[in-house]
């Protein structure tokens, strides 16, 4: 086997404020998955997004994307057929070739046969695999410098990213894993990975990997919510985060602190493709139009109906709500009611439903930011 030289390139009903207590339903948390919808113009949109970003013509693409399902079949195929001889695939666009890399050349026939092209190289895919897969078991050693590993067939290698001048940390990383150097080429490069996860009031997010609330309102470093969703230290998915401090009952509102790598925006998500710039908290009096955005029911607006309710739920009693005529179900808690462009707080609960109707509370914003010192990120 040839020995591959370690190589370095640049490369988120009542109409007056009271105690409720005869309509009053618990507090819509939802503990069930929402379905996943698919757009009826995916396909469309697929191809308007490859002829923007590929440069092709309609035409272009249309041909791309059967050729591409055509190498698909056949790298399937040939892939079982070459056994340990494997050594990976890689399908040019130029040409609309499927390359398959083959460890022995007596088996360049068998590819060709199979509609492909061959190409000797020194290493099996099993075995840059196996390479890849010792480099992940040594991760938590990987000098910060690194960003990453991967099995490229192109080059017939594990590709390890590492910064600019930071080769040689790269590389004595890798000798200390025991993965064999032949199979792997350390490349500098500028990439400094992070995960694009968007803060945005009104979108789904998962509590300890089960009950689902909506996100209210964008603050700096997280967002806040309904405090019955969570208690502090619980643990949120999509965004990702904890749950900073949290009050249920007596009030309904919660902050969850999330990642560096999250990104607090000003907007709520309107649930039409189209989001609403927040751009303060300044409270809409009675009487005012509201609208509410939750994952569940989607963007629904009414009125302010009365300030400073007391709403006894099961589950406890909560003062000083808001309430509306704005429709919700269970998965919308903790999503965003605003006004105008101004933030008016996170829905509490509620009875009826978008079908026939409701009354909602909220938890009016500006106290959940008072009690934990926060500032609400604005556009």
């Amino acid at each position: 086997m040839q020995r591959k030289k370690t190589g370095r390139m640049a490369a988120t009903a009542l109409l007056a404020a009271g105690t409720l207590t005869a309509m009053a339903v618990p507090a819509t948390a939802n503990t069930a998955a929402a379905p996943e919808q698919n757009s009826p113009e995916q396909a469309t949109t697929m191809m308007q997004a490859m002829q923007r970003d590929l440069g092709l013509t309609r035409t272009q693409a249309e041909q791309r994307i059967a050729d591409e399902a055509a190498a698909r079949d056949i790298a399937d195929r040939v892939r079982e057929e070459l056994g340990k001889g494997f050594g990976g695939f890689h399908y040019k666009a130029e040409s609309g070739e499927l390359v398959v890399g083959v460890t022995d050349r007596a088996q360049f026939d068998e590819v060709r046969s199979s509609g492909a092209v061959p190409r000797l190289v020194d290493d099996s895919r099993a075995d840059l695999e196996s390479a890849s897969s010792t480099l992940d078991a040594h991760a938590q050693q990987a000098p910060e410098s690194v960003t990453g590993w991967y099995v490229d067939s192109t080059s017939n290698s594990v590709v390890v990213t590492t910064g600019f001048g930071t080769a040689d940390r790269a590389e004595r990383f890798v000798e200390s894993t025991g993965a064999s150097s032949e199979a792997v080429r350390v490349v500098e490069s500028g990439e400094q990975p992070r995960t694009y996860a968007d803060v945005i009031g009104g979108q789904r997010y998962t509590i300890n990997g089960s009950t689902i609330c909506s996100s209210g309102f964008s603050v700096a470093g997280g967002f806040v919510t309904a405090g019955h969703c969570g208690s502090p230290g619980d643990s949120t998915n999509s965004p990702s985060g904890s749950f900073a401090g949290s009050s249920f009952p007596g009030d309904d509102y919660a902050y969850v602190e999330t990642g560096n790598d999250d990104t607090p925006q000003p907007l709520v998500d309107t649930h039409d493709g189209s989001t609403r710039v927040v751009q303060g908290s300044q409270s809409a009096p009675v009487g005012s139009s509201v609208c509410r955005s939750g994952q569940t029911t989607g963007w629904h607006c009414g009125t302010v109906q009365a300030k400073n309710q007391t709403v006894s739920y099961p589950s406890g009693t909560v003062s000083g709500l808001t309430r509306t005529d704005v429709c919700a179900e269970p998965g919308d808690s903790g999503g965003s009611f605003i006004s105008g462009n101004q933030a008016q707080g996170m829905t509490s609960g509620g009875s009826g439903d978008c079908t026939s109707g409701g009354t909602t509370y909220f938890q009016p914003v500006n106290e959940a930011l008072n009690a934990y010192g926060l500032s609400l990120v604005t556009g």
